[in-house]
């Protein structure tokens, strides 16, 4: 008896000491929200490379991911909103993955900017650039525009301590510093109630489109870690 009351003891205090936990490392596409990668597997298509209909834009929250991943190359700079990848979809909820068995960009270096890491630079394009239906290096400099096109809003670059915040709040500020992108072209990823990433869907022209079967996050509020 006394044994089991020094376990629950202990295992009260390992709770106390780590009450967030490890967020997911990659925020997952469509369909939203605490999706299982084996019904996302379920999901995909094989398809030709570039039959598909949209882009959706992942814009990671980056202090959320660097919780768990301080030592990745994108975490010494603090920022805020990173790009995690720019994803072909279809208007079904359907994604190709894994086109095809093609070598990335000569040089990964030049798309430092976008993917300081080279290991997700060539995950990116090994599953999901493959399918655009571009070159690499056509890929990541749509992947780039793409991102810069995004505005992000001061009140989160400016975060100095945790907040929380409804979804659709988090998505307005985007809206009124972005008239250009309408609700319908937005949607918010969460994990454990952490804000982990703002999706945009784009047409192959770049130009905001509806994000039809993709949902948000149905989270009543979401907290947002400050970039540090």
């Amino acid at each position: 008896m006394k044994a089991a009351a020094s376990l629950l003891s202990l295992l009260l205090v390992l709770t106390a000491c780590n009450p967030r936990p490890a967020p997911t490392p990659e925020p997952k596409p469509s369909p939203r929200s605490g999706t299982a990668l084996a019904e996302r597997g379920s999901r995909t298509l094989p398809q030709a490379t570039g039959t598909f209909d949209y882009y959706l834009l992942n814009l990671s929250w980056s202090p959320e991911f660097c919780y768990s991943h301080a030592d990745k190359p994108e975490c010494a700079q603090h920022l805020a909103f990173v790009l995690h990848g720019l994803w072909p979809q279809n208007l079904d909820g359907t994604y190709p993955q894994n086109c095809a068995d093609a070598p990335g960009p000569a040089n990964p270096a030049q798309y430092s900017d976008i993917y300081p890491d080279p290991g997700l630079l060539q995950h990116e394009w090994k599953t999901h650039g493959t399918c655009s239906g571009l070159s690499p290096d056509d890929f990541f400099s749509t992947a780039r525009k793409a991102t810069q096109s995004v505005a992000i809003p001061s009140q989160l670059t400016q975060l100095t301590s945790q907040i929380s915040m409804p979804p659709e709040q988090i998505l307005g500020l985007f809206t009124a510093t972005n008239p250009q992108i309408p609700r319908g072209s937005l949607a918010l990823s969460c994990g454990n109630n952490y804000l982990t990433a703002v999706e945009v869907c784009l047409n192959k022209q770049l130009q905001p489109t509806s994000c039809g079967p993709i949902r948000s996050c149905r989270a009543n509020t979401v907290r947002i870690p400050p970039p540090q």
